[in-house]
């Protein structure tokens, strides 16, 4: 019976051949009507159905084919009601779950949904309108600021707040021991280096890109830079597995990951981008709240590699 049947964000992306933010866009609107099952948000089948038809008919939001996501989009929080308002969080640090958490207890007006895409993409995906709130972490070689002047090139004409989330180390992963004896940026442009890279917008990706570019260095000397991973984890595991000899990524992969050594070799800042229109306002200043509460650090504090030093202070505003 169709009416048992129920869908993941996932399976409506390939069915619809649309994109999974777009998914959620959907849902955000209330054009699909979502619950939640365990960890997965479900839309039945009578509803999709429903929303197919009022999309062929003209009376609902036109169905429109996107190239496919790369990067897996997972719902962690609770859904109340389909009428509830949600809040897009993108971005994947696990600080943002706990962001969450906390602004769903927060404001529980609201329902948080979390999309796991890159620093650059999660940036995109506000300026076309789907996510509320920005997790980024961008290196401008040339000014050596983070964040702030993409923030600027791509949310022109926009009015934002951009709030510091946490700062961590970020640098190299190399096997035990360091064979190849990797100590900076420079030390890249040895020959025969196999690399595991990051996919193309995230934000050890765009670090990297930045110095190899200010080092002069060609990326098409480095082998593997072609090969990518959508995580830090996923790269210190083929760091540690021997299957690359170093790759970009922050401190807390590589105590979780084991059997990989961490060459620290940058401070980067991770910021939280808003937009502030009307209806935000009132969640806006939730979201402040709990990034300069107590609570939030708690949580934050015991993970290895978080300074916290410049945690909910409002580093930009237009």
């Amino acid at each position: 019976m169709t009416s048992d049947i129920s869908y993941t964000t996932e399976d409506i992306s390939k069915l619809l051949k649309i994109s999974k933010l777009t998914v959620y866009d959907l849902i955000k609107k209330g054009d699909l009507p979502a619950y939640r099952v365990g960890k997965q948000m479900r839309v039945d089948a009578a509803d999709l159905e429903a929303y197919k038809m009022r999309a062929k008919s003209g009376r609902g939001h036109e169905i429109k084919t996107e190239p496919m996501e790369t990067v897996p989009i997972q719902q962690h929080v609770t859904i109340k009601n389909v009428s509830q308002p949600s809040v897009v969080i993108t971005g994947q640090d696990v600080s943002l779950d706990i962001l969450a958490k906390h602004l769903e207890r927060k404001a529980p007006q609201i329902r948080p949904l979390r999309s796991y895409v890159g620093s650059l993409d999660s940036l995109i995906a506000m300026y076309k309108g789907e996510s509320d709130i920005v997790s980024t972490h961008l290196l401008d070689g040339d000014t050596g600021e983070y964040n702030i002047p993409y923030i600027r090139k791509l949310l022109i004409g926009s009015s934002y707040v951009v709030i510091n989330l946490v700062s961590r180390s970020a640098g190299l992963y190399v096997q035990k021991g360091n064979p190849k004896q990797l100590r900076g940026w420079a030390d890249l442009q040895q020959p025969h280096l196999l690399l595991a890279n990051r996919e193309k917008g995230s934000g050890a990706r765009v670090l990297l890109d930045e110095q190899l570019r200010l080092h002069g260095i060609p990326w098409q000397q480095i082998q593997g830079y072609d090969q990518e991973e959508s995580n830090h984890m996923g790269v210190a595991g083929k760091v540690a597995l021997g299957e690359a000899d170093f790759g970009v990524g922050i401190e807390k992969a590589a105590y979780m990951v084991g059997g990989v050594e961490f060459i620290p070799l940058i401070r980067e800042r991770v910021d939280l981008v808003m937009l502030k229109k009307p209806d935000n306002l009132a969640w806006i200043e939730a979201a402040k709240q709990v990034l300069q509460s107590e609570a939030f650090h708690h949580e934050l504090r015991p993970i290895q590699g978080y300074d916290l030093s410049q945690t909910g202070q409002v580093l930009f505003e237009t």
